[in-house]
């Protein structure tokens, strides 16, 4: 496992790697009670709204991660509500079990919206998040840009979700698609900064997992997957049949940070494609390398 060499680029990788998030399904829970002795107490697990979920499965995974000391992060996915009823049911459903102080909301993958939200920004302007305990706003981050988006368009509602979150006073944290590349990431990284949005930025990187559903997951999601991006973060094309880490990633960007001074609140969120387990072993071990 690489690690680095200097004591300052250790110290920023560590800081990186501090409280970092997890990410599970609905399904996942049999995964999260199988890997929890493994992950920090406390630590965020993002809850997915997928299409072959429904609100039973993703209030029980929210529900598990907060019974077993984690902090639950549920989806909202603003294309796949029908109604604000089912919104409010969802938010009043996951208000019993103690898991709305913290959400992420998110366009969702429909082409067209199922109800009145056409996108994320509409669920965080219609006020209805504060009224169930919402405390904190996770909203998307596209470093590499949006396959199907303008980039002036991703920014603009970049500016729009943050600044109509700080206007009812709630916190956003910004949480990226994952990135196999460090160079987008920092330069976008600075241009989130440049614009006067000064809240925590979640790096979204893959956990290890097989090449081969790393690069299923990066051409369903438009993420730069070339020969030269995925040799720069740990594994060849030619060879499909290996597992790859973020270990050199993680380095690598911690180094990026550590030299540009002005990047913020920076954390990790790992897309755990091969298991929670294995993601929260990993970051255990990295930081012991850099400790």
């Amino acid at each position: 496992m690489p690690h680095s060499s200097a004591p300052q680029d250790r110290e920023a990788a560590l800081a990186l790697l501090s409280d970092f998030s997890l990410e599970m399904t609905g399904k996942d829970v049999p995964g999260l009670h199988e890997a929890k002795d493994s992950i920090p107490a406390g630590t965020r697990i993002n809850v997915t709204f997928l299409g072959n979920e429904d609100l039973e499965m993703r209030v029980a995974a929210a529900a598990a991660v907060k019974e077993l000391g984690f902090v639950p992060i549920p989806h909202i996915s603003a294309r796949r509500l029908k109604s604000q009823a089912q919104l409010e049911e969802f938010l009043g459903r996951l208000q019993d079990v103690g898991a709305t102080e913290r959400v992420f909301v998110v366009g969702g993958d429909p082409t067209s919206p199922e109800g009145p939200y056409e996108n994320s920004y509409d669920v965080i302007r219609s006020g209805v998040l504060p009224r169930f305990g919402v405390r904190e706003v996770s909203i998307a981050g596209y470093p590499e840009g949006h396959p199907d988006i303008p980039d002036d368009t991703l920014w603009t509602a970049l500016e729009n979700k943050t600044a109509s979150l700080k206007k009812q006073g709630i916190d956003a944290v910004i949480l990226t698609q994952f990135s196999f590349d460090t160079d987008p990431v920092r330069t976008w990284i600075r241009a989130v900064r440049s614009r006067g949005i000064d809240c925590t930025i979640r790096i979204g990187t893959p956990g290890p997992a097989g090449v081969k559903r790393l690069l299923n997951f990066a051409r369903r999601f438009g993420i730069g997957a070339n020969a030269m991006i995925v040799k720069k973060y740990g594994f060849s094309l030619t060879n499909l049949m290996g597992t790859a880490g973020p270990d050199r990633f993680v380095t690598d960007l911690a180094g990026l940070l550590a030299q540009d001074g002005g990047a913020g609140d920076v954390r990790l969120h790992f897309y755990t494609f091969g298991g929670l387990l294995a993601t929260s072993e990993w970051a255990r071990e990295y930081a012991a390398t850099e400790s």
